[in-house]
């Protein structure tokens, strides 16, 4: 019988090169103010297909054997944190983190989107923004960048550095010097 492992791989994590260039077109500025910012104004968790909304989807996608009830929530699987090694098996002890985090959007550009916008980058599929990860360990990053936090396990550094940097990039997001610098460091871990 052929398990699939459970492993978070949410799509489009670029090469190095890529996130390189990517890293090197972002545009450094100080960061905005919060003020104004609520997680109100990122509707998240939209239905997306079915009766499935998009934590739900994240969940089937970054778990492995997942079985989910008729209202599409996961009744059980298991889920692998790749920010610190924990494997979960209770769909309650995983939170889908935004990489990059909607407080953290709001003060790199996002303040100026529209609504629906911030739904779009808030539900975003199609870039590697959505991941699922231990809870308390989403709740302890909160709305920090990568000069103020990055994953106990070193050796996802490479990976959560790729993407952050594709997600500022894709979306046009701004970043900080002391962000940038972080960023840089955690891409010279990468071998490719």
């Amino acid at each position: 019988m052929n398990v699939q492992p459970a492993s978070a791989v949410p799509p489009g994590i670029p090469s190095k090169a890529t996130a390189q260039s990517q890293l090197n077109a972002l545009t450094v500025a100080a960061q905005g103010s919060t003020s104004g910012y609520s997680r109100d104004l990122f509707p998240h968790w939209i239905t997306v297909s079915g009766s499935c909304n998009t934590r739900e989807q994240v969940l089937k996608r970054d778990g492995a054997s997942v079985v989910v009830d008729s209202s599409c929530a996961a009744t059980s699987g298991r889920w692998y944190s790749p920010y610190d090694g924990a494997t979960w098996t209770a769909a309650s002890d995983v939170d889908i983190d935004h990489v990059v985090p909607l407080a953290e959007a709001w003060r790199s550009g996002a303040n100026s989107w529209t609504t629906s916008r911030r739904q779009s980058f808030a539900n975003d599929l199609s870039r590697p923004q959505l991941i699922a990860v231990t809870d308390n360990v989403n709740q302890s990053k909160g709305d920090q960048d990568p000069s103020t936090w990055q994953p106990s396990l070193s050796s996802y550094r490479c990976t959560y550095s790729k993407m952050w940097i594709t997600v500022k990039y894709s979306w046009s997001l701004t970043l900080q010097s002391s962000e940038k610098s972080a960023l840089q460091s955690m891409l010279n871990t990468c071998s490719s």
